[in-house]
C-alpha cells in the first residue's frame, strides 16, 4: 500500500478516475464522526481528514486482489476451472411461502434464506434495500428485523442502493447478527472490513448474500426518463421490473412493457464497468435468477452459507431441484462470469 493514508489517496486513485462503487464502506466506518459525507453515490470529505487509512483499507476499488481475497475466504484461490468462483453446493430453487411469491424477484431464495435464519435466531437483522417512500423505485439500503420487513421489501431495483450505509443505524440499535444482502462490490467491501479487521462490524455480520449483477442503471436515465417519460408510466403504478433478456416493466394493473436490453444498457453506470465479479464470488451465498422463470438459482460457497441453506430447506422454507437439471441457465453463468471479469477495467 502507498505511503500515503488520507482520503486524498482515496480521491485520485479510485473516485476522480471514475472507479468508485459508491458502496459506502468508506463511509460506514470512518472511525471520526463528521470527517466524511456521502452524496450522489460518492463519499466526500467534510472536514479535516485525520490520516487514519481506514478508508484504503476497506475500498474495494483500492489495490484489491481477488486472489487475496480468494485465500482470506476459502484458504485457496479459484481455479481456471471454477469460472464463477469457488463453491461447494449448486441448487435450483424457489420458495414454498405464497406470501413470498408474491412479493418475489425469482424463486424468493434470498427472502426464504433470511426469513429462515431470522426466525432461527441465526440473525437478529438484515440489511436490505428498500424503496424511498418519496421517490417511486429509488432503492435505499434498510434495516429489518421481522420476517414482514424482510416480505415487504423483498425484489430488485435496478439502480445502486449502497446497503452498507445501513450497519451504522444497525449497531446503534444494538444488533449484533446482521444478515447481509447486497452486490457483488458491497459483498468485496465487507470481505476488506473482515479482513483488516474491523471487529466493531466484522463480528456484527452473521453471514453475506451476493446477488448476480452485470451492472446497475441510473435513477434518472433509466427510471425517469426512459420509463416515465418516454413509456408513460406512472412509477408508481410499477409492480415489478425483471431482466430476462430484455427489460421488462409489470404494471399493477397487468400490463407488461419491454425495453430491449441494447437500450436499457444506454442507462448503465459507467462505474460499473470497472467491476470483474459477476456472481458476488465472495459471498456465503450467491443468487440470482439467471434464465430461470420462478426459480433461482443459488451458489453456497462457504460453512456459514451451508448452514443457513440447511436451515431454509429443513424448515420446509425451499424447494430444491439439481442444478444439472438446468443446463442452458448454468451455461448463462459461466458467459456472464467470462464476459463481465473480461470486461473489467
Amino acid at each position: 500500500m502507498s505511503e500515503k493514508r488520507d482520503f486524498q489517496e482515496l480521491v485520485d486513485n479510485v473516485i476522480s478516475r471514475g472507479r468508485c462503487t459508491g458502496c459506502g464502506a468508506c463511509f460506514a466506518v470512518c472511525p471520526y464522526k463528521g470527517v466524511l459525507e456521502y452524496e450522489n453515490e460518492e463519499p466526500r470529505l467534510a472536514s479535516e481528514c485525520k490520516n487514519c487509512g481506514i478508508c484504503l483499507r476497506v475500498c474495494p476499488r483500492y489495490e484489491t486482489s481477488m486472489g487475496e481475497m480468494e485465500d482470506f475466504v476459502f484458504d485457496r484461490t479459484r481455479t481456471a476451472e471454477e469460472s464463477f468462483g469457488i463453491y461447494r453446493e449448486l441448487y435450483i430453487a424457489r420458495s414454498t411461502d405464497k406470501k413470498i411469491l408474491k412479493r418475489c424477484q425469482d424463486g424468493g431464495v434470498v427472502t426464504s434464506l433470511v426469513v429462515g435464519a431470522l426466525e432461527s435466531g441465526m440473525i437478529d437483522s438484515a440489511l436490505v434495500s428498500g424503496i424511498d417512500p418519496a421517490k417511486p423505485w429509488l432503492p435505499i439500503p434498510l434495516v429489518v428485523k421481522t420476517s414482514e420487513g424482510i416480505i415487504e421489501n423483498a425484489g430488485t431495483r435496478y439502480s445502486y442502493s449502497p446497503n452498507l450505509l445501513a450497519v451504522k443505524e444497525a449497531l446503534s440499535n444494538g444488533l449484533k447478527k446482521i444478515g447481509f444482502i447486497g452486490t457483488p462490490c458491497q459483498i468485496q467491501a465487507i470481505r476488506k472490513i473482515q479482513k483488516v479487521p474491523l471487529k466493531k462490524y466484522a463480528d456484527a455480520i452473521s453471514f453475506t448474500v451476493g446477488l448476480f449483477c452485470s451492472e446497475s442503471f441510473s435513477y434518472e436515465g433509466l427510471m425517469i426518463e426512459r420509463i416515465q417519460r418516454d413509456l408513460g408510466l406512472n412509477l408508481d403504478g410499477i409492480a415489478k421490473i425483471n431482466i430476462k433478456g430484455q427489460l421488462q416493466i409489470y404494471t399493477k394493473d397487468g400490463g407488461v412493457h419491454k425495453i430491449p436490453l441494447k437500450e436499457a444498457k444506454l442507462y448503465s453506470q459507467q462505474k460499473c464497468q470497472n467491476c470483474d465479479d459477476f456472481s458476488a464470488e465472495l459471498a456465503d451465498i450467491s443468487a440470482g435468477g439467471i434464465g430461470l422463470e420462478g426459480w433461482t438459482m443459488a451458489i453456497v460457497r462457504t460453512d456459514q452459507g451451508t448452514e443457513i441453506f440447511e436451515n431454509a430447506v429443513d424448515k420446509g422454507l425451499l424447494e430444491v431441484k439439481k442444478a444439472e437439471e438446468f443446463e442452458s441457465s448454468l451455461n448463462l453463468l459461466v458467459k456472464l462470469s467470462k464476459s463481465k471479469r473480461g470486461r473489467a477495467t
